[in-house]
């Protein structure tokens, strides 16, 4: 493999990796490339989920049927930020590395840096081009106009809300905007403690997605393509100040977690009535911590704000990328090609743990527009889904991405407690975060 060694040796002294190492992997990572046979791959990954449909789609004859190799898949488990550490320490040892990584979307920003992404995983761009923007949330994971990894599910963002609740409050399910729903919040909240969204105000990391996914919303982002700070904007004070205005009026709980304890005691005592979230959330906030209440839940749209945006946002994900330069890299790549870039693979998918597929045209196809979700009162729920994908808005990365959070935490919490101004907020987050991040 051909690496900067020093680079990322110095990438491993700045960011505190560590040099751990793993046992060898089973499959061989020097010699000629395999083009054709038995292709034992290796994954890294941090969710059972992924490991349990990867395995599965190994011997599935509809996805590899046709492959000129033949496939398994041995699966290594650990958190998030450990695959990325690992795989640089691995490669600055030249130790065995895996076939395909799962990098989580927070944590993949550490590649970013240092021509690590470059180094370590095959440019998938060959295989991302031909869909163009209908391959949806590429940028995420983009370096240099490069894609080095393929999203698992776009992490489409809706608002899931109590339709019950709703009828009896009065709350009308189709209310078009952020500013008239935070209105008929603010009555509610006054008249019965209940609260139509949530806010968090625990670590650096909650704090800075859940404003992010509002901002993405409103149309504006924490960098641009290029990886330039965005963040210092008129959308990112509107969207701080909107949130704010919630906490106050009680419309918005201020929660430290939102899969927390104090969050699933809410669900449960109905003061938590509405909460803008992912599309994964129904499964890992709602039906695991309020399965009772199956049948009550719906999901619409996100209101629109005044001044523009979307009905749409994101937040979370993880993409796979296949590590280059090795006897099955080939194999691996066209593994990942048939369960990421095929609608087959994207079927597959959602049947294995309901990841929303990434191929914008199968939200019109009757294989998902003919879905209906139980624990949604029976809801065809991808005619939600299909709009929010519409409308999915982009979202860029950079580098000093895990820098900006925590600069940034602080003080956009204390603007939703109303202890500073949204601007003043932002400035403040934004110097903090350019005395440790040099300029791009």
């Amino acid at each position: 493999m051909n690496l900067d060694r020093r680079r990322l040796l110095r990438l491993l002294g700045a960011t505190g990796l560590g040099t751990a190492g793993l046992a060898a992997c089973s499959s061989p990572t020097e010699g000629p490339p395999l083009q054709s046979g038995q292709a034992d791959l290796t994954l890294w990954t941090h969710d059972p989920g992924y490991a349990t449909f990867f395995t599965e789609a190994a011997s599935d004859p509809g996805l590899v049927g046709g492959s000129d190799w033949t496939f398994s898949v041995e699966v290594t488990s650990m958190a998030p930020p450990d695959v990325i550490a690992r795989l640089v320490s691995q490669a600055v040892a030249q130790r065995p590395l895996p076939s395909l990584a799962g990098l989580e979307i927070g944590q993949f920003p550490r590649m970013m840096g240092s021509d690590i992404a470059p180094n370590l995983l095959s440019d998938l761009t060959p295989l991302t081009e031909p869909f163009g923007d209908r391959l949806l949330k590429t940028q995420p994971y983009t370096v240099d106009g490069k894609v080095y990894a393929l999203e698992s599910d776009n992490s489409v963002s809706v608002m899931y809300y109590r339709a019950d609740l709703f009828e009896e409050l009065g709350i009308p399910e189709d209310v078009e905007t952020w500013e008239e729903l935070l209105e008929i919040g603010a009555e509610v909240a006054a008249d019965t403690g209940q609260a139509i969204g949530m806010v968090s105000d625990g670590d650096n990391t909650a704090i800075v997605q859940g404003f992010t996914q509002m901002l993405l919303q409103r149309g504006g982002g924490l960098y641009d393509a290029d990886g330039n700070l965005t963040v210092l904007s008129e959308e990112s004070i509107e969207v701080i100040e909107l949130m704010a205005e919630g906490v106050r009026t009680g419309a918005f709980l201020s929660l430290a977690d939102p899969y927390g304890s104090a969050t699933a005691a809410a669900l449960k005592g109905g003061s938590l009535i509405a909460t803008v979230m992912p599309n994964w959330y129904k499964v890992y906030g709602l039906e695991a911590n309020v399965p009772d209440q199956a049948g009550l839940w719906r999901a619409r749209n996100i209101p629109r704000f005044t001044g523009g945006g979307s009905v749409s946002s994101t937040m979370g994900g993880t993409a796979f990328g296949v590590v280059k330069d090795q006897i099955l890299t080939d194999a691996a790549l066209d593994f990942l090609q048939r369960c990421y870039l095929t609608p087959e693979g994207q079927l597959a998918r959602y049947w294995a743990g309901a990841y929303l597929p990434t191929l914008a045209d199968l939200y019109e196809t009757p294989e998902f527009q003919d879905i209906t979700d139980p624990y949604l009162g029976d809801q065809r729920i991808f005619e939600v889904y299909g709009v929010a994908a519409d409308e999915l808005p982009v979202y860029y990365q950079g580098a000093g991405l895990v820098v900006l959070r925590d600069s940034l935490g602080g003080p956009i919490l204390r603007a939703l407690k109303g202890e500073i101004g949204a601007e003043e907020a932002l400035t403040e987050g934004i110097s903090a975060y350019e005395r440790q991040v040099p300029e791009q």
